[in-house]
């Protein structure tokens, strides 16, 4: 299959989502920031007061609402960058022929559903977009495969593989949370100040955390699909291959030469400050200059940023609503009362276990990791302060909450299922399985280290 033709393919599947009433169980991003602006606005107005003479307390808190949602603009921007060009990334050819090789050497189902779910966290580790797109991509192709070959397949456990990724993507190279911290002029940079990537992604805890998982997931995923081998899906209900046309496209050096510069740039600062260079900013670098490497086509790293910056739409209109949401936690004081009432019921010792678990409810409500760390994180921040709490171990507590409830709670799979054609529904009992693995090994490493 083509780059670009699997691209038309697949921003040209949005029928089936509505098709298959996923969006009936799955909220927009804006429905979910809009309902949390009305929730916050109605908290501070009961639980808090200002002292403004020349605005009412309603009046007021609608200015410090306004006044929070430019805040975070650059954060969005970030944000917006890392999900389109690891989505890109996913989509060069490179990757494509990574696909076909794979799956020519597939014979045996119990094989593909685990080598998906291997290939999806290892891929989600460096970036959550770049994970997610290609492993659907690698679901449907072995789903189509199958379907040509009468490989007997459980399909949505195959896809529910392809999503494991997303369990591992906040405590990874992409974590909103953890890069945000490490760049010199952050929000909560007079909180806290600079906490650099090695106490944080690349810590013992967080380490540890990653080598469990892609270890027990692929392996729970093989026995997930010896246990379920009489749940085949029937071959007509898996996908047919794809009719595809080839392009013709040049090469052209410009872009070519282009990346090659970014990548020194990027080589450059880690050998000047190591590992404590790594940013959102420089994953960005990083992201833009492969995109350019293995494209080597302007055109066509055009057509695949054109394609991808369609799964961005929900992010770019929700942080300007989520920094609102800050704002007046800021401004208002509601955030004192937050912290207040999680300073009386945590310790020092208990503040991480606590911010997993509110995390992992909260991610119900703000789906996207770099809005859930603008609501939550000065609340948890303010907290670890007062206690003297670890303040990269509550850090990655909240990262940690925030990709477990991915599991039940599938709002970034929605462009999988769109790829594959496969219901939430079919896909969650399995992930289900799998958030609790997550969760015990998450609350393990939290209590250990």
């Amino acid at each position: 299959m083509q780059a670009f033709d699997s691209i038309a393919y697949i921003y040209h599947q949005k029928n089936i989502m509505v098709s298959n009433n996923n969006r009936t169980l799955i909220p927009s991003p804006l429905m979910l920031a809009i309902i949390l602006s009305f929730v916050v606005y109605f908290l501070a107005f009961f639980f808090t007061n200002t002292n403004d003479q020349n605005n009412s307390h309603a009046i007021q808190l609608l200015i410090y609402y306004q006044n929070g949602m430019w805040d975070l603009l650059a954060f969005a921007m970030q944000m917006m960058l890392i999900l389109v060009l690891g989505n890109v990334l996913a989509l060069t050819p490179l990757f494509q022929k990574i696909i076909h090789l794979l799956v020519s050497k597939i014979n045996n189902s119990t094989y593909s559903i685990a080598l998906t779910a291997l290939f999806s966290i290892l891929l989600s580790y460096f970036n959550w977009g770049l994970g997610l797109i290609f492993s659907a991509l690698l679901a449907r192709s072995i789903a189509e495969h199958a379907r040509q070959t009468s490989l007997k397949l459980n399909y949505p456990l195959l896809v529910a593989a392809a999503y494991s990724g997303l369990m591992v993507w906040h405590g990874g190279l992409s974590g909103s949370a953890p890069l945000k911290v490490a760049e010199a002029h952050h929000f909560l940079i007079d909180k806290i100040g600079v906490i650099p990537v090695n106490e944080t992604l690349f810590s013992p805890m967080n380490i540890s955390l990653f080598m469990i998982l892609i270890f027990a997931v692929p392996l729970c995923f093989y026995v997930l699909a010896k246990t379920n081998k009489d749940r085949f899906t029937k071959h007509q209900e898996l996908p047919k291959p794809v009719q595809v046309s080839k392009t013709n496209e040049k090469r052209q050096y410009l872009g070519f030469i282009l990346g090659l510069t970014l990548a020194f740039a990027a080589v450059y600062q880690f050998y000047i400050h190591g590992l404590a260079a790594l940013n959102i900013n420089l994953i960005n670098l990083i992201l833009l200059s492969l995109g350019l490497l293995l494209y080597a086509n302007i055109n066509l790293f055009m057509k695949a940023v054109n394609a991808s910056i369609t799964s961005s739409s929900g992010i770019m209109i929700q942080f300007p609503l989520y920094a609102g949401i800050m704002g007046l936690l800021k401004y208002s004081g509601l955030i004192h009362a937050f912290t207040d009432n999680l300073v009386l019921i945590s310790s020092s010792e208990s503040l991480p276990i606590y911010s997993f678990i509110s995390a992992a409810v909260v991610n119900f409500f703000v789906p996207s990791g770099g809005g859930q760390w603008a609501v939550q994180g000065p609340i948890l921040m303010d907290a670890a302060h007062q206690l003297g709490a670890s303040i990269p171990k509550t850090i990655m507590a909240l990262a940690y909450g925030d990709q477990l409830t991915n599991m039940i709670q599938p709002f970034w799979a929605i462009p999988l299922l769109a790829i594959t054609g496969v219901k939430a529904k079919q896909m969650i009992p399995y992930t289900f399985i799998i958030m609790i693995i997550g969760a015990l090994a998450s609350l393990a490493v939290l209590y250990f280290f």
